[in-house]
This record gives structure tokens, C-alpha cells and sequence, in this order.
């Protein structure tokens, strides 16, 4: 092993679903990891590949916050290459949002 790549830290699934948490919907006041957006965290070495969908098929900011999603990947410590794939399948639903999300947009019981 080299000396450098001791010295790199670890990607790990949890610091990028943090590093996630700071890209909002535009329509919606909730983090896109909150929201259940996030599919899937694809990690090997140093490339990060999210598979994410949105809300809704026709959002017309896909791009933009594909390329924010992008953009904060590439901030976490260790990572050199990030890829995001928007997909629509499975479709999303408010049920893949956390509980607290549901529960302030008034989607569960107790709001």
C-alpha cells in the first residue's frame, strides 16, 4: 500500500448521506434524504455513484440539483469522482420520506 492512500480517509455511506442532507427540493422545505429521495450509495475506493430519483418526472430543476447533488459529494473527504443517475423506478412516494419529514408536512398522524 501506498503512503498517500493510507492517509486518505474512508468514504463511508454515512458521511455521504450527511454531506446529501445539505441539497433541499426546491418545492418542498425537506432535505432530498429526508424526503427518501436517495435510492442508493454505490462507494468504491474513491467514486461515489448516487442513484436518487425526485418527486416528480417533470421537474424542471433536475439537472440543477443533479449537478448540487454532484457538487456535494465531491466536498466529502475522500472522494474523487462522484456520479449521480436520476432514475423513476421505483416512482416516489411520501411514504419513502422519514417520519419527522411526514409529520411536519402533515402527512402522518400527530402533525
Amino acid at each position: 500500500m501506498r503512503k498517500r492512500e493510507a492517509q486518505e480517509p474512508m468514504v463511508t455511506p454515512a458521511a455521504i448521506l450527511e454531506a446529501l442532507k445539505g441539497c433541499y427540493d426546491p418545492e418542498i422545505p425537506f432535505n432530498i434524504v429526508d424526503l427518501g429521495l436517495v435510492y442508493d450509495v454505490d462507494i468504491a475506493a474513491d467514486r461515489v455513484k448516487v442513484t436518487m430519483t425526485l418527486t416528480s418526472p417533470g421537474c424542471p430543476l433536475h439537472a440543477v440539483i443533479a449537478q448540487e447533488v454532484r457538487q456535494k459529494l465531491e466536498q466529502v473527504a475522500g472522494v474523487r469522482q462522484a456520479e449521480v443517475k436520476i432514475v423513476w423506478q421505483p416512482p416516489w412516494t411520501p411514504e419513502r420520506m422519514s417520519p419527522e419529514a411526514r409529520r411536519k408536512l402533515g402527512w402522518s398522524k400527530g402533525a
